[in-house]
Formats: structure tokens, C-alpha cells, sequence
């Protein structure tokens, strides 16, 4: 809960990307295809995009030139990126929740960065950390 918590505000701009590209895909799909290929709307080649970008692929709609199978190849490629990214966000900000950080042995104080090099409480120097 905290981790998905402390990482809603960069999950929400990601997703906020993610529909921006698929208005900017459908629409490219609209102009670039064909009636006859099922790109009959922008609303239509946006619905396409989401489906090929969630890697779904219903088959109801199948770009037929070159150039939109060329997109929805990259279309597809991204939909993998865009699964990676969100779980990578909540990785981090649990990974970052479980580090205690580096403890002052002077107050006691806990939670400093591992590059700090005094207590954020009482100014005390903090330990140095063994080199790797």
C-alpha cells in the first residue's frame, strides 16, 4: 500500500503519457490506413491502438500497408514497455521502503541517504559506509 502510495504521482504523468500516445498512434493509424482495413474513425484507430498497445489483439482491426504494420510492430514492442515501466515504479519505492537507511550513532536518528554525511537531527557525523 505505501509503496503504490508514494509512487501514484509518477504512475499517473506515465499514464498520462501512455493515453497521449495512443491518441497520437490512432490518429496516425486513421490518416495512414485504409476505410476498408476497419480504420473508419479516429475514435476507431484510438480503440485499435489501446488494443494493440495492451498487446490484446483482437484481429478485429489489421492494418494492411506497410507502413501501418510498421506501426503496429512498434505499437506492439512499446505495449511491453508499457507493462515494464509501472511495475519498475513500485519495485523502486518498495525496495526504497525497506531500506532503513543509515542510522546516526550519536541520536539514534534513522533513515538518512547512504550518501549523507551528517545527521539530518543532530548534526553529528554519520558513519561511513564500506567502499564496495
Amino acid at each position: 500500500g505505501r509503496a503504490l502510495a508514494a509512487s501514484r504521482r509518477k504512475i499517473l504523468v506515465f499514464l498520462l503519457a501512455v493515453i497521449s500516445l495512443v491518441i497520437v498512434f490512432g490518429t496516425l493509424m486513421y490518416l495512414i490506413e485504409t476505410p476498408e482495413a476497419g480504420f473508419t474513425s479516429i475514435p476507431r484507430s484510438i480503440y485499435w491502438a489501446i488494443v494493440t498497445l495492451t498487446t490484446v489483439g483482437y484481429g478485429d482491426i489489421a492494418p494492411q500497408t506497410w507502413l501501418g504494420q510498421f506501426m503496429a510492430a512498434i505499437i506492439m514492442i512499446l505495449g511491453y514497455a508499457i507493462i515494464a515501466v509501472p511495475t519498475g515504479i513500485v519495485s523502486a519505492e518498495m525496495a526504497r521502503a525497506e531500506d532503513p537507511g543509515v542510522e546516526c550513532l550519536v541520536c539514534h536518528a534513522t533513515g538518512h541517504s547512504h550518501d549523507s554525511r551528517f545527521c539530518r537531527k543532530c548534526g553529528a557525523e554519520l558513519p561511513a559506509l564500506p567502499e564496495d
